[in-house]
């Protein structure tokens, strides 16, 4: 082998060398964590998903469903949802079977489903500012308890109110705000009769302007028949922000 031979192949052996050393990294090799008990993957797998009878007849039975739920809220402890594509076609194919009508105001810190740990088919919603009833919401109403033979209608407020603030502090309003104002402004003045002011009186008209909602629905005939044959239950309940809690109001 001559000079020129020898130098090439000590050439090509230091490249080996310093190619083999590259595979084998400076850097440390990240630990992976590994799954406990207290992982958050566990604690989610573990809570059971809800379930509820597919048909619900009775408002005692759907008033029920409704408490155990807000309970659920209220701790922390809510239940999973079938929200998969079986579950969507089922409803698709066999039709929706609602246990439950909630007439609540649009406040986004309401949100029915939520807050009565429910899932998807169980719940009618409607959803209007300051929960009024005027002939678009009670016609939602009565198909669903018309052709959905839902069992129970639950008219939901809730404690600090925008649009009863809004009632109470008068003011102009603009565009068809002044609808929604001109629904409530009844129980400003029955609350008012009372000499009550600040918080206390905006929480009056909270609880009056539930129960005149109440009031209106039942003056539907469709509701007024079911109400007789004891299918039908209406109730007003009030919602705590802060506490999470739902309360029925008599």
């Amino acid at each position: 082998m001559n000079r020129s031979s020898s130098y090439i192949c000590v050439t090509l052996l230091g490249l080996l060398i310093l190619l083999s050393g590259c595979h084998q990294s400076s850097y440390p090799t990240p630990a992976i964590p590994s799954a406990d008990k207290n992982s958050t993957v566990l604690e989610t797998s573990s809570v059971p998903v809800y379930q509820r009878m597919e048909k619900v007849t009775s408002p005692e039975a759907a008033m029920q469903l409704l408490l155990e739920g807000n309970q659920r809220f209220k701790a922390g402890k809510v239940l999973n949802k079938d929200i998969s594509i079986t579950r969507r076609t089922d409803l698709l194919r066999n039709g929706q079977h609602p246990f439950a009508v909630i007439v609540s105001c649009s406040d986004s810190r309401v949100p029915p489903e939520m807050l009565f740990d429910q899932a998807l088919g169980d719940l009618f919603v409607i959803r209007v500012a300051g929960n009024v009833i005027t002939p678009v919401e009670l016609g939602s109403v009565e198909y669903a308890v018309e052709h959905l033979k839902v069992p129970l209608v639950v008219v939901l407020g809730h404690e600090s109110c925008g649009a009863v603030t809004a009632a109470v502090e008068g003011g102009e309003t603009k565009g068809s705000i002044s609808a929604v104002i001109a629904k409530i402004t009844p129980s400003v003045i029955r609350a008012e009769s009372d000499g009550l002011s600040g918080n206390p009186l905006i929480e009056q008209c909270v609880n009056l302007n539930i129960q005149s909602s109440v009031q209106d629905l039942k003056k539907s005939l469709i509701l007024k028949e079911a109400l007789e044959k004891k299918q039908l239950q209406i109730i007003g309940s009030k919602y705590d922000l802060d506490e999470g809690g739902v309360s029925i109001l008599n």
